[in-house]
């Protein structure tokens, strides 16, 4: 089950760095929706230009398949977010609307997961991490079922299950435990401060859900599937768009950079 867990007592080199995104990704979340609690249309329209220079930014210093990972993810999690919100009402935002500085925000959250995932802390000891998401998330997950924290939460715990799957069996288990703290910050702060609720009810499968539900992560460990499925194709799109427009030469490798 553990296949895709990095070695026990594996050595990694120290990154400065990326301590510095996450520091800057936790507080931008807190900073962001604090603003945006008492926002207007215009300030929503800022705080997403905001993020788009933070996000394009840090991606300056990534690998070209990092980026090409966070490009697919904000794609397939905007169209996701205007299906789930929009459409189909599973959740709401203030008002009413897709903020500008949701799609970017995305992408800072994919990416924050990825760093969190290949730092030498988490990386020396994913398995206690590991042990500690699943009692942890596992607790929350059984008391929102039972309604004992917060409203019924049947469908957190349908999702939880599903985190479990793709953190035991998935091919990115570091990404996936990345992304639990980092969603989980981001829905306890969004909701407690009314950037967004919950529906009560999901209406896809009319499970109670709570706010937030305690699974959340788990959508972003199927977005961290899409990305990597979409990540060597947007980059070969990309290139031949290059050669095409005159901007590099023909069999010019790009890939030396992408590990």
């Amino acid at each position: 089950m553990l296949r895709h867990f990095p070695a026990v007592n594996v050595e990694v080199t120290h990154n400065q760095r990326d301590y510095y995104i996450i520091a800057f990704a936790f507080v931008a979340v807190a900073l962001c929706f604090s603003i945006d609690s008492v926002a207007s249309l215009e300030l929503q329209y800022a705080l997403g230009i905001a993020g788009w220079a933070s996000l394009i930014f840090i991606l300056i210093g990534e690998c070209k398949y990092v980026r090409a990972q966070v490009f697919v993810a904000v794609t397939f999690a905007s169209i996701g977010e205007n299906f789930a919100s929009l459409y189909m009402s599973g959740y709401t935002y203030r008002l009413e609307n897709l903020p500008w500085f949701v799609p970017a925000g995305h992408g800072l959250v994919y990416l924050t997961a990825i760093v969190i995932g290949r730092t030498d802390l988490f990386l020396k000891h994913a398995r206690a991490i590991a042990a500690f998401v699943v009692s942890v998330g596992g607790t929350w997950s059984v008391l929102a079922l039972l309604g004992i924290v917060g409203r019924e939460d049947q469908i957190g715990a349908v999702l939880f299950v599903i985190y479990l799957v793709f953190l035991f069996k998935g091919r990115s288990p570091m990404v996936y435990l990345g992304a639990y703290f980092i969603t989980t910050w981001v829905e306890l702060i969004g909701t407690s401060l009314g950037t967004w609720n919950w529906a009560a009810i999901d209406p896809a499968s009319t499970l109670t859900q709570g706010n937030p539900p305690s699974g959340v992560a788990a959508w972003y460990c199927l977005v961290d599937a899409v990305a990597m499925a979409g990540a060597i194709p947007v980059i070969h799109a990309t290139e031949k768009a290059l050669v095409f427009l005159g901007l590099k030469k023909a069999g010019e490798s790009s890939f030396d950079s992408v590990k």
